[in-house]
């Protein structure tokens, strides 16, 4: 019922804001790094909270599920972070402290914490000063992670689709009701969006729509981590539930992971932009913005049932070998598109051109232009 209702109102606004934004002249206009030829709105992500917010609200009991009503504190503000760098855009360090201050509502008031890295290399209970600084990182990694795959057509829709129908599967069979609801109200949106955001879109989610898609997802996999980690009091046994909950977002989040290395080596800030995604990798072989979310969208449901299959191997195991995969089939797309002319926006530098790494941090943190965001 939840994703019906989702999937309904999103329906039903989304085409509202794309009428709105086409008479207010809202649109995210091409660029030299943009791979969109025409204006689009880039304000979907309006439709996607409007559905989300409605559906958990009405569903949700806060008297016997609190931490919701600190999820929608949160989502509150990440919405509004969103939608003002959507519309006037925002500097990185503004947004950075909008997302710590979404960070510390659902850690400290919503109980959102991470205790334990549950034998990831060894390590089990942490310290309370290290489990609220791994809560923070996890929370700020994912709900960026969805903001800088959404790079293509469909393609952090689809990702956040799959994610989202997986935890509410869970949940469900779980009997946590509350957080089925949130899965299902987040998937039901993103399947009315995603018909009006395949290839080609008639108006993107934003970062209004993104960075609330990563805190749903941040939410869902604290949760289910916290939960399945339990064996006693669950139906399903996950053995290795962080390597699967890795797994469920590993699309963004390997993606993340790779371009804040690439630009840290070559001294440049992790929020500066280029065309190094993957997404623009395989652009660059040739592909469509629908074979490019149709490829990632597979492979993140191979990755997802790989990880579920080598539970037995142990976390630490399981997650370095899909990393290891990942990166061994990334690298190969990087050797094979570096053999061919490249035509998207500016490549990382040369080694020999490495800039002051600190005077280019910085100066970042202060800039008011546009693609701060991936």
């Amino acid at each position: 019922m939840a994703s019906i209702v989702s999937f309904v109102i999103a329906f039903v606004s989304i085409p509202v804001v794309i009428k709105i934004a086409d008479a207010k002249k809202l649109f995210d206009h091409p660029g030299d790094r943009k791979i969109h030829y025409t204006p689009v709105p880039s304000l979907g992500g309006i439709g996607i909270f409007a559905a989300v917010s409605f559906t958990v609200t009405s569903f949700v009991s806060f008297k016997y599920n609190p931490e919701i009503q600190y999820f929608l504190s949160s989502a509150i503000i990440i919405f509004f972070l969103g939608l003002k760098d959507d519309i006037l855009l925002i500097s990185p360090i503004k947004k950075f402290t909008g997302q710590l201050i979404a960070a510390f509502l659902l850690s400290y008031q919503g109980h959102f914490q991470l205790t334990s890295l549950h034998g990831f290399l060894g390590i089990h209970e942490l310290h309370p000063a290290l489990s609220t600084l791994f809560t923070y990182l996890t929370l700020l990694v994912i709900i960026n992670a969805f903001n800088l795959i959404d790079g293509v057509d469909g393609l952090a829709g689809m990702l956040g689709l799959i994610s989202t129908l997986f935890f509410g599967v869970i949940f469900t069979i779980e009997k946590q009701t509350a957080f089925a609801i949130l899965s299902f109200s987040m998937a039901g949106s993103l399947m009315a969006f995603l018909i009006f955001n395949f290839s080609p879109a008639r108006i993107f989610m934003g970062d209004t729509g993104s960075l609330l898609l990563g805190l749903v997802n941040a939410v869902l996999a604290i949760k289910f981590i916290n939960l399945e980690s339990n064996a006693a009091s669950t139906s399903i046994v996950f053995t290795a539930a962080p390597a699967v909950a890795f797994a469920a977002l590993f699309i963004p989040l390997i993606d993340t992971l790779r371009v804040t290395v690439i630009r840290t080596y070559y001294g440049r800030s992790p929020f500066d932009p280029d065309t190094n995604h993957i997404h623009h990798i395989l652009l660059k072989r040739g592909l469509s913005h629908i074979q490019i979310t149709g490829i990632l969208s597979l492979a993140s449901i191979l990755f997802l049932a790989v990880a579920i299959f080598l539970q037995p191997m142990g976390i630490t195991a399981v997650i370095f070998f899909i990393i290891g995969l990942a990166v061994l089939l990334i690298s190969t797309l990087v050797w094979a598109s570096s053999t061919e002319k490249h035509t998207l926006g500016s490549e990382v530098p040369l080694k020999s051109s490495k800039p002051n790494i600190f005077r280019k941090y910085f100066s970042r943190f202060s800039t008011t232009s546009s693609e701060v965001n991936n």
